[in-house]
């Protein structure tokens, strides 16, 4: 088995798995993101791809070759 993190991966498949965990991340807290943001005046777009990001370092990839 090969360990990586997402630091290792290509482009393409960074930009794959960020796309997947902006859409998790707003299905599992995507209210109050928004309330947040407007109440503090933060880009909404901004703070989803940031806690994206942060969301990308919790996983674990695994790959068998």
């Amino acid at each position: 088995m090969v360990y990586l993190n997402y630091n290792n991966l290509d482009n393409e498949t960074q930009e794959r798995l960020l796309s997947m965990s902006k859409k998790d991340v707003e299905k599992r807290f995507g209210k109050e993101l928004k309330n947040y943001a407007r109440e503090h005046f933060v880009n909404y777009q901004t703070l989803l791809e940031e806690e994206a990001i942060r969301n990308l370092y919790n996983y674990k990839y695994i790959f068998n070759i």
